[in-house]
C-alpha cells in the first residue's frame, strides 16, 4: 500500500485516512516539516506581503520537486498549488485573515507535509499630519450662508474617525468614521454665535491627533440703509450747506456708502468701523429732486427708500 504523511497521520493511496495506523514511513526523513515565513515580519496595511514555504529535500535527486500550496481559512489562496515556494500579496489589509499555512508536496512520491499554523498580525499606519480647512476660504463667511469645515489627514490606514471641535476648550460639534483621509462637517445656515475657533481630530485606532487652531468671523450683510437730510424738522434753503447722511443699521464693516440724486452718483465714502456716512451738498437750484443711497459689505448692495428734497428760495 503506498502511503503519504498528512498532518502526522497516514493516508490511504485512495485518500482516506486509515486509523490505527501509526507507521512512520521514509517519508519523516524525506524533508522535514515546512515552515511557514512572511516578509517583512511585520507586514504594514496597504503595503506589499510575502508568503514563504520554507523545506528541502534530504537526499538530492535530480527528479525530486516541490509542489506548494497556501492556505487560510481552509481555502487555497492565489491560483492554487504551484513550483514556486513563494505566494506574495501586492496589498495587505487588516480585513485579512490573520492565520496562514502552507503545505509542500514532493512530486515523486506524493508525500505531503503541512507548516504550522501562523498568525500574520497586520500593522495599521497611524494617523499623522491632521489639518481643518474651509470652505469658503479666508476665515470668514456670510451670516445665513453654508460653512464647511474639512478634516483630512496626510498618512493612515483604516477606518479614520474624525471628530469636530468649537472653541478652545472643544466643544464636539460632530463625530464620523468612515475610510478616507478627509470627511466634511457642515453648519448649514451660520450665525453670528458661529464667530468662533474650531479644530478637528483624527484617530483609527492610535490615540486621536488634533489640528490647529482655525478662527471664524461671521459677517452680517447690511441691512436696508436709511437716508436723511441734516437735522429734522429743517428746511432746505437756496445755498444752505446739507448734510446726506446714509446708514445701514445692521451688517460687518467695512461698508461701502454711495449717494445719487436722480440716478446720478453724487459721491461715496466708506465706514471701516461701522455707523453710517455723510456727504456735504451746498444747494443750488439743480438740487431739487430725489435722493437715495445704497450701502454695500461684499454681499450684494441695499438701496435706500427715495427722499425729495424741495428747495425753498428759488424764483
Amino acid at each position: 500500500m503506498a502511503m503519504r504523511e498528512v498532518m502526522g497521520d497516514i493516508v490511504c493511496s485512495n485518500h482516506e485516512y486509515c486509523p490505527g495506523v501509526y507507521v512512520y514511513v521514509f517519508s519523516l526523513v524525506l524533508f522535514p516539516l515546512p515552515v511557514l515565513e512572511v516578509s517583512p515580519s511585520r507586514p504594514v496595511e496597504g503595503h506589499s506581503m510575502t508568503l514563504t514555504c520554507k523545506t528541502q529535500l534530504r537526499t538530492q535527486r535530480p527528479d525530486n520537486q516541490f509542489r506548494f500550496c497556501f492556505f487560510s481559512d481552509g481555502k487555497f489562496l492565489g491560483s492554487g498549488c504551484s513550483s514556486s515556494p513563494k505566494l506574495q500579496f501586492p496589498a495587505i489589509w487588516r480585513k485579512n485573515p490573520e492565520v496562514y499555512w502552507c503545505m509542500a508536496e514532493e512530486t515523486i512520491n506524493k508525500i505531503r507535509k503541512w507548516s504550522l499554523p501562523t498568525k500574520i498580525p497586520v500593522q495599521r499606519i497611524p494617523v499623522s499630519d491632521v489639518s481643518l480647512e474651509t470652505r469658503p476660504t479666508g476665515g470668514w463667511v456670510m451670516e445665513g450662508s453654508k460653512l464647511v469645515l474639512i478634516c483630512s489627514v496626510v498618512n493612515a490606514t483604516g477606518n479614520i474617525t474624525y471628530l469636530w471641535y468649537r472653541g478652545a476648550l472643544g466643544s464636539n460639534l460632530e463625530t464620523k468614521t468612515q475610510h478616507s483621509l478627509s470627511a466634511e462637517f457642515e453648519i448649514t445656515e451660520v450665525k453670528r454665535r458661529d464667530a468662533e475657533q474650531y479644530y478637528c481630530a483624527a484617530d483609527n485606532g492610535y490615540g486621536p491627533v488634533l489640528s490647529e487652531l482655525v478662527s471664524i468671523a461671521v459677517r452680517v450683510p447690511v441691512s436696508r440703509p436709511v437716508l436723511t437730510f441734516g437735522e429734522p424738522g429743517i428746511q432746505a434753503v437756496l445755498g444752505d450747506l446739507v448734510e446726506l447722511h446714509c446708514e445701514a443699521l445692521r451688517g460687518s464693516p467695512p461698508i461701502f456708502y454711495q449717494f445719487y440724486h436722480e440716478n446720478v452718483i453724487l459721491g461715496n465714502s466708506s465706514a471701516s468701523s461701522g455707523g453710517g456716512a455723510s456727504f456735504n451738498l451746498s444747494l443750488t437750484a439743480e438740487n431739487s429732486g430725489n435722493y437715495y443711497c445704497e450701502a454695500n459689505n461684499g454681499q450684494g448692495a441695499q438701496r435706500s427708500e427715495v427722499v425729495t428734497l424741495n428747495i425753498t428760495g428759488i424764483g
